[in-house]
């Protein structure tokens, strides 16, 4: 279901006003009139909880001028179990090496989507693109992030931070270990690294876990210098399948495989061999 990010709260009314881009989208790419309704979600403060702001019906009153005015209602009390709020799951949070060209458009898109609570960038060893003049990069990928996240309907507030340098990657995990009682950091690497790779996701996902790491390395992958700091760091090892992914594959698999098993961690029961 298509959403509308509000970019600012309501007034104590309920009544908002939005132009420019918004405007655009809402009135000449949507098409909406007055009369018409859409879903929105409310702003957030705190982005890295992984909570959403709430969703509200938002009535449009009127379009003239370019400022498009409307108010904001409570959702109908009878919507049905579509509508329920999913079952609260750990951030989940993808640590990306900055990959070549326009690959982190996609990977941006694609993360957004799935309801990834943070993306974090870094610049790895092997990383072609640096860490300088990111600006117009960042504006970029946060307007990509509200674009996915309103086609998708996904609740998620995902953030956007860095891109850092190897050490403020390491700092910024730091920072998380110290934040979270129970943290999982997961190191998808391309080469067996250690005999916890024989461990499967459900092993490592399938016990109480306060946020979710995901790193994934850039064309040509970590050195082993890198892998030897990631397991020193806490990180747990493990292999996509038996095939080398492009990196922008290996965000998708191993954000859509560690989402699902979160997902349905109450219909399954790990059974030990």
């Amino acid at each position: 279901m298509k959403q509308f990010l509000l970019p600012v709260s309501p007034d104590t009314d309920g009544s908002v006003q939005l132009q420019g881009e918004d405007y655009h989208y809402l009135v000449r790419v949507r098409r909406l009139g007055a009369g018409d309704s859409f879903l929105a979600l409310l702003p957030v403060q705190d982005t890295g909880s992984g909570r959403n702001g709430g969703k509200v019906l938002v009535q449009v009153l009127s379009v003239d001028g370019g400022i498009l005015i409307g108010r904001c209602r409570p959702l109908p009390t009878e919507a049905g179990p579509e509508t329920a709020p999913p079952e609260s799951l750990p951030p989940v949070l993808l640590f990306q090496a900055l990959p070549k060209g326009t690959r982190m458009d996609l990977i941006v898109r694609q993360a957004a989507e799935m309801g990834i609570a943070g993306i974090i960038p870094f610049a790895a060893e092997r990383s072609v693109p640096k860490i300088r003049d990111s600006g117009e990069k960042l504006e970029r990928w946060k307007r990509i992030i509200r674009e996915a996240r309103q086609q998708s309907g996904s609740s998620v507030p995902t953030s956007l931070y860095g891109p850092l340098s190897l050490e403020g990657l390491f700092s910024y995990w730091e920072t998380l270990k110290g934040r979270y009682s129970r943290p999982l950091g997961l190191l998808f690497h391309q080469d067996p690294v250690s005999p916890l790779e024989k461990l499967t996701l459900h092993n490592y996902l399938g016990k109480v876990l306060d946020v979710v790491a995901l790193v994934i390395g850039p064309e040509g992958g970590f050195s082993p210098g890198e892998v030897s700091r990631f397991l020193e760091a806490g990180f747990k090892p493990f292999k996509l399948g038996d095939t080398v992914l492009r990196t922008e594959t290996a965000a998708l698999c191993g954000a859509a495989a560690v989402r699902i098993i979160l997902l349905e961690n109450t219909s399954w029961i790990y059974q030990p061999r």
